[in-house]
């Protein structure tokens, strides 16, 4: 059974959405058949990362939601337009359509229907992990991501708003059991002492940061045209990735043998 691992931040401008791409795509690029899926309804976007900008989808997850799909043909195999050799890329996207996000927004869904679809798509693909990128803040796809998940990511930065969003996320990750949650610590100036900054959000919280992940400059000139991981492995985005990668594994398979 495939493994869910959802990356949250209580506010937006974290870089949640591109932390969670590139992380799907080097779990892909090392082989891993992975899904991704977009639950920031309000908001949408995850898939312009992956070059489907401007696509028209015939079907996406507010369909699956409004009953109108299954949540297989909401998903895209984007393993060949994506070039890997090896593994599998498997994107849900959100639509970008302002009905829909109104219709959802007004008509609502069942919940459920939500943690059905994830558990469905990882047999159906026989995903090795399924990627959530989380609509910032609370709400109850939020929730439910976390209740559900097999390993959370709570993404922060150097900010006072975040540092209290932060708490709030991290209080209700224990409440709810979640079996492993870490701290990243994003978009962090050079300025910081990077190991200072690590252990002082550890001390403050009680939680393993996973990473403390440096602001780079390449990022903003991608526009969210590309991802990173792929165009430039050796960047040291990329390596800070690779880190939350095998950070993935090894919680994952120490899981697995509990």
């Amino acid at each position: 059974m495939g493994k869910i691992i959802t990356v949250h931040s209580f506010r937006g401008g974290t870089g949640k959405s591109n932390i969670t791409a590139n992380l799907a795509m080097y779990a892909a690029m090392k082989g891993r058949n992975v899904g991704v899926i977009d639950t920031d309804i309000q908001s949408p976007g995850l898939h312009v990362l992956f070059g489907l900008a401007g696509k028209r989808f015939k079907f996406t997850l507010n369909d699956y939601l409004r009953k109108k799909c299954t949540i297989e043909k909401a998903t895209i195999d984007h393993t060949k337009a994506m070039k890997l050799r090896t593994g599998g890329l498997h994107v849900i996207p959100a639509s970008l359509n302002a009905d829909d996000i109104s219709t959802i927004i007004r008509e609502g869904y069942e919940v459920s229907d939500l943690r059905r679809g994830f558990k469905r798509i990882i047999q159906a693909k026989q995903l090795d992990y399924l990627f959530i990128d989380t609509h910032p803040g609370l709400d109850q796809e939020t929730l439910l991501s976390m209740a559900t998940t097999d390993l959370l990511f709570v993404i922060m930065r150097l900010d006072q708003q975040d540092f209290l969003g932060t708490a709030i996320t991290l209080a209700l990750a224990k409440k709810l059991e979640v079996p492993s949650t870490y701290i990243v610590c994003n978009k962090t100036p050079g300025i910081y002492d990077f190991d200072k900054v690590k252990k002082d959000i550890e001390q403050e919280y009680g939680f393993a940061v996973a990473a403390v992940v440096p602001l780079f400059t390449r990022l903003i000139e991608l526009g969210s045209r590309q991802i990173l991981v792929q165009v430039s492995p050796s960047h040291l985005f990329s390596q800070s990735i690779n880190q939350l990668f095998k950070k993935c594994e090894a919680t994952l398979n120490n899981q697995l043998k509990k």
